[in-house]
């Protein structure tokens, strides 16, 4: 398609339900927006380690229509990543305008209407880890947020999912997110149905059957 033709395709767009989930949960976790045009479009950027590579494939296919190009492949300190860029669109900037302050990444005032439990899933597949058999639980490493934006987390976790939370402290001033020990079986059957499409995510649940 020429440049004309894209504009018009654009005008076509419109993010369903799922990919709303979707983006919260990897804006959460990995996943970027970009503007090049000061605010008014941005794009998805998606990026992971090349053996997480069903997962962006599935990432790709739910976006199908919002992508131009398939998925790069590239070398970054010695290790392989592979991901992929939407077009810029502004249906991605009331989204960034929750997301993002001066460029840097915050919890939006408005998650508890945002979060579902495919946005935690996809979070947790970004961002969360297996935290060993003895305690039996799950960690998402949330370094890049606020204290007191996890803290309101936690109170969305507790009063939508009945998931009890703890923070702890890493690296003096950093926090990541401790899934009590108590909540997580919970925590595993709302984000089983996502995480068990992909191979790639039984080490994170624990090797689990995921």
């Amino acid at each position: 398609m020429n440049t004309n033709e894209i504009r018009e395709y654009k005008k076509t767009l419109e993010l369903t339900d799922l990919q709303r989930s979707i983006l919260v949960g990897t804006l959460l976790g990995d996943g970027h927006l970009e503007t090049q045009d000061k605010g008014k479009t941005y794009r998805l950027k998606i990026e992971h380690q090349a053996r997480q590579r069903d997962y962006v494939e599935w990432l790709h296919s739910q976006f199908k229509g919002w992508t131009r190009s398939g998925i790069y492949k590239k070398l970054k300190a010695e290790k392989g990543y592979v991901g992929f860029n939407t077009y810029s669109h502004g249906a991605f900037r009331f989204y960034a305008q929750q997301f993002y302050v001066e460029r840097k990444k915050k919890i939006p005032k408005i998650i508890s209407k945002l979060l579902d439990s495919v946005s935690l899933a996809i979070w947790f597949m970004d961002d969360g880890s297996w935290k060993s058999n003895k305690h039996n639980t799950f960690i998402i490493h949330t370094l890049g947020f606020a204290k007191n934006d996890l803290e309101l987390v936690q109170q969305v976790l507790q009063k939508k999912f009945k998931i009890e939370t703890k923070l702890h402290r890493q690296k003096e001033k950093y926090w990541r997110l401790y899934i009590n020990s108590k909540s997580a079986k919970d925590f595993e059957n709302i984000i089983k149905p996502i995480t068990s499409l992909f191979d790639s995510m039984k080490a994170k649940m624990g090797n689990k059957s995921a």
